[in-house]
Parts: structure tokens; sequence; C-alpha cells
């Protein structure tokens, strides 16, 4: 069963609440890191959780979002065995998935329309990791 962790800045906030509820609406489990609210914080706070719960495989996938969605990407890619990318557009999202087996997806709020992100969500949750010649690469991503 498909599981997400989902977190957010202040400039992410409002779209991550949106996903939440496509989400609920597709029946897709989730828990949410937070931030709870528009007021300033440090994404980094939010986007270590999120990722870490990815990491310790707790979750299937992991969904950050912040206004460029740069630092938490950064952030995300920290961790050991999380493969974070930051997708503006469906082709992107489709290709981290079949060709880099992107396990977290950042999206850049300020950036895109909220259905525009919601296009991207599904085709990066529905679309498998092709495997083959591009497993030998992804196994080259870890520094350890």
């Amino acid at each position: 069963m498909m599981k997400i962790a989902i977190g957010a800045d202040h400039a992410g906030f409002e779209l991550k609440e949106q996903i939440k509820d496509l989400l609920t609406s597709k029946n897709i489990e989730y828990k949410d890191f937070g931030t709870f609210s528009t007021a300033s914080v440090d994404y980094p706070d939010f986007a270590h959780p999120t990722a870490l719960a990815v990491e310790n495989k707790e979750y299937t996938f992991g969904i950050l979002i912040c206004g460029s969605a740069q630092g938490v990407t950064m952030t995300a890619n920290k961790h050991q065995g999380v493969r974070a990318a930051l997708c503006w557009m469906t082709d992107i999202a489709k290709l981290a998935r079949q060709h880099n087996d992107a396990n977290m997806l950042t999206l850049p709020a300020r950036f895109i329309a909220k259905e525009y992100a919601f296009e991207i969500v599904e085709i990066f949750i529905n679309t498998p990791f092709e495997g083959g010649r591009h497993q030998k690469r992804v196994d080259k991503i870890s520094c350890s």
C-alpha cells in the first residue's frame, strides 16, 4: 500500500494542504510533517523529518514543497537513499521516476499552478521505475 510523507515551509503550506486533499480523494495514506501555517519557518526543519521517513522506508514516497523547491531538494538529498527530484513539468516528473527511481518529489509552490502540481503528483506516484540500464546509474548515486 502506498504511503506518502509530505512537508512544506510557509511558502508551500497552501499547496501542501491542497495536495493533502488530492491524496485523501485518492484514498492514499499520508503523514503531514508540517509546517502547519503560513508563519515564516526554516525549510530544513520540515524537510529533514519528511526525508528521514522516506530514508527509513516508512513511506513509499515523499513530497516536499517550498517557494522555489531548491532548498527542500538540497536538504532531502543529504539523506542516504533519498532521491529527491525538483519537478516543475510533468515530463520531468515522469523521467525522474522512470530513469532515476526518484522517491521524493519537490515542488516550487511559487512557480506552478495548483492544477498542474496535481498532474505532476499523479504522474510521479503512478510512474514505475524502468530499471534495466538505469539501475546501474541509480546504484552509483550514493556516496556510501
